[in-house]
This record gives structure tokens, sequence and C-alpha cells, in this order.
């Protein structure tokens, strides 16, 4: 009964204060895995013993220094995050709005169920191949690829997050006769926020992923395609470095950009 009085008489503010202590306990945490992500790397390296085939920290990191101060890196970088933000952008717009239809008419969600399955079990290499068929080797091509394979995950994420929603607050809307734009902004953007935070994570790793594979197959710049010249010249070495420098850039846009996103979305979940 005590420990209950004592919990009781907590300020609003003290949680909160312990919330965030435990967000800045996680940076050592992070900073200590990728640490023995590196050890476990050197170490196989160690064991292996020959370096064209799996080179240490030691030679790929230099590499990596290198390309980025002579600004081939920066160049193809810039490329292929240019790739990555227009398939992002085309498939969470696209994604979005058909889950939004789906979520809120039964009648819309049977006639587009079948599609959506189809899409969703298309293997990405047969769109990536088609679209360089139909469309051509451009740039066009790679970014509808790219799309084509992400706006089926983000339509189910926003479907399932709109039949989530409060019908008494959307009843409230109703009652209240609040205008579409006004109900979108204040009644159903607020609750699909962590549905679109969702989307948007899950959807910039598998973009990503996929641009480096358009690239691979059918571009002349970027980092998918670098890939592919030191494959041809088994460079393990510089395969390494250039995956290594899009990976450190796709963690720093995890945590600086998509982590805080999330976090802002489901605030309002928070008691």
């Amino acid at each position: 009964m005590g420990r209950a009085n004592r919990l009781s008489r907590l300020r609003p503010g003290a949680l909160s204060v312990k919330w965030a202590g435990d967000r800045s306990g996680a940076l050592p945490v992070t900073a200590i895995s990728i640490a023995a992500m590196v050890a476990g790397w050197w170490v196989l390296a160690l064991l292996n013993g020959d370096p064209s085939v799996l080179p240490g920290p030691g030679v790929v990191l230099p590499l990596a220094w290198h390309e980025l101060t002579q600004g081939d890196l920066i160049y193809h970088l810039a490329v292929t995050l240019r790739r990555v933000a227009l398939a992002f952008l085309i498939a969470m717009s696209v994604g979005g709005a058909i889950g939004l239809l789906m979520g809120s008419s039964r009648g819309i969600d049977r006639w587009l169920d079948p599609w959506l399955i189809a899409f969703l079990n298309l293997p990405a290499l047969v769109t990536i191949v088609l679209c360089y068929l139909w469309i051509g080797l451009n740039e066009a091509a790679a970014v509808t690829a790219v799309a084509i394979n992400k706006i089926p995950t983000v339509v189910i994420t926003i479907r399932e997050g709109t039949r989530a929603l409060d019908r008494q607050l959307t009843d409230v809307a109703t009652v209240f006769r609040m205008s579409r734009r006004a109900r979108l902004r204040h009644v159903i953007a607020p609750q699909l926020g962590p549905y679109i935070a969702s989307a948007g994570r899950s959807g910039i790793s598998l973009i990503w992923k996929i641009v480096l594979v358009v690239e691979f197959l059918g571009r002349s710049d970027g980092i998918g395609f670098k890939l592919h010249l030191y494959f041809q010249l088994f460079r393990v070495d510089m395969v390494l470095a250039y995956a290594l420098s899009f990976v450190i850039v796709m963690l720093l846009i995890e945590a600086l950009i998509l982590r805080p996103w999330e976090a802002r979305a489901t605030r309002w979940r928070r008691p």
C-alpha cells in the first residue's frame, strides 16, 4: 500500500525523465555492438588468412577513404541515394493512397486484393527485368521497378492501420461536421502515423537493396554498378569498401531520420 502511495506522488515528468535516460543509455550499447561486429570481421579475416578472399578492416577502410577523397564514392553514392529517395516517395504516396482506400471500403478491398497478392508474390528480379525490357535501360525503368516492388508492402501496412482506426473518433468528426481535409488531418493522420512510420522504416531497408540490384543489372552508375564492376574484377576488397560505405550511410539515415520520425509518430500512444 505504501509503495502505491509513493508511486501516486510521482511528478508527471518523472517517468518521462527515466524514459529519456533509457534512450541515452542505448548509445553506448550501439557503439559496443558495432565494435564487436568489426572485431568479429577482423578475427574472421585473420583466421581466413587470404586478403583476396576476405580482407580485414585494415585493408577495406583505407580503400573506402581513398574512394571518398577521390570523389568517386561520393558521386556514385549520391546517384544511388537519389534513386532510393524517388522510389521511396513514389511507393509511400501510391501505396499509402491505395491502402487507405482498401482499408476504408470493403468493396474496393475485394476488387484489389487479388492484385495485391499477385504483386506481393512477384519476384523483384522479374519486375526489374520486365521494366528494363518494356521501358528500356534508363532511369525511369530503374525507379519504376523499385517502386513497384515496395508498393504492395506499403498497401498492406496502411490498409491494416486504416482498419484499426477508432470508429468513435470518426463518429465524433461526423457529428461536428468536420470537412474531409480536417478529418484527414486531425482524426485519421495521427492514428495512421505509427503505421506510416513502420512502412517507411521497413520500406527504406527494402528499397535500397532492390536499388542495388537494379544498378547491378542495368545502370552505368551508382553503388550497384560499382559492385558489379569489382565483382567482374574479383576485387573483394573494393566490393566490401563500397558496400560498407553505403551501409554506414543507411544506418545514419535510420538513426537520424527514421527513428526520430517513428518516435514522434508514436508519441501520442505513450502514457
